[in-house]
């Protein structure tokens, strides 16, 4: 037995998993790279749902995180405009991602290959005692292992950010959607309860369509949402598929939008399920 408790079994079990999320972001990382290795100089240009920023930088703003979480020092670099940000946490991605607005897409591109190349490596030989460092996290502090999930999350959220905008729909199945939809399944307890109020004894239910996607419901109880496999008889009903939910959760899209362009189907409380779709954005 090991001095913190755990037995070498259940170490091996924990770094197979920490491995498994490793390969995940990879793969988005690979994904990223193949679309966006063959774009003209406009279509790097081409905008995309987050005000102000190209296809070219939502790669920007990806590099610029994993310089910033292995401890590289930023650009000293005022932007010229931070009008269209919405917190001081978005002012500050604004510095990498304004830095590089003058770089050809190529060159972006290819410094964002050699850093996630370089990452994927440094995760890959990690040892208990590196997932175990404290890091932040978007939900507060943590460690490197509590903060992997989240890199896979905004990556892949990044990568359909820049398959929208260029019409190139894809990887909406596999080991790191499945990832990113289990972070966001996590989050529904607290839209529902919290953020929507929805009140005691109303089951929520979201019915999400295709691979990846599950049928989750939801249940409050003294003020607080759990998970609850007693989906029958739903107060709301919620049909949808994994890059609607994507972007309601992201921030992408609001509800009255993809409402109006039947991208949500739901029975029951109209005006109990409009609540918890306004709520449902919780990735800053």
């Amino acid at each position: 037995m090991r001095e913190d408790g755990r037995s070498d079994s259940d170490k091996g079990v924990l770094m197979s998993k920490d491995q498994a999320v490793v390969d995940a972001l990879e793969q988005v990382w690979d994904s990223i790279h193949e679309l966006c290795s063959s774009l003209t100089e406009q279509e790097w240009k081409t905008p995309t749902d987050l005000p102000a920023w190209s296809v070219q930088d939502n790669v920007a703003h990806l590099t610029d995180i994993e310089l910033t979480l292995q401890g590289k020092p930023r650009p000293d670099h005022k932007p010229a405009d931070i009008s269209h940000t919405k917190s001081d946490f978005g002012a500050s991605n604004e510095i990498g991602v304004d830095y590089r607005r003058s770089w050809p897409g190529t060159k972006v591109l290819e410094e964002f290959r050699d850093l996630t190349r370089q990452r994927v490596e440094q995760l890959r030989s990690f040892g208990d005692a590196e997932w175990e460092a404290e890091s932040f996290t978007p939900v507060g502090p943590g460690t490197a292992r509590d903060m992997l999930p989240f890199r896979v999350l905004d990556s892949w959220m990044h990568e359909q950010d820049i398959r929208r905008a260029l019409g190139r729909p894809g990887h909406l199945e596999g080991p790191a959607p499945e990832l990113v939809f289990g972070t966001l399944r996590a989050a529904l307890p607290f839209v529902v309860a919290k953020r929507a109020g929805v009140p005691d004894g109303f089951p929520v239910v979201l019915d999400v369509a295709g691979p990846v996607g599950q049928r989750v419901g939801v249940i409050v109880d003294g003020g607080r949402g759990r998970e609850t496999t007693n989906g029958e008889d739903p107060a709301v009903l919620m049909k949808m598929d994994l890059e609607t939910l994507n972007v309601l959760m992201g921030g992408r899209r609001d509800a009255d939008r993809v409402l109006r362009e039947g991208r949500v189907v739901m029975k029951g409380d109209d005006a109990l399920g409009r609540k918890i779709l306004e709520n449902l954005n919780v990735v800053p």
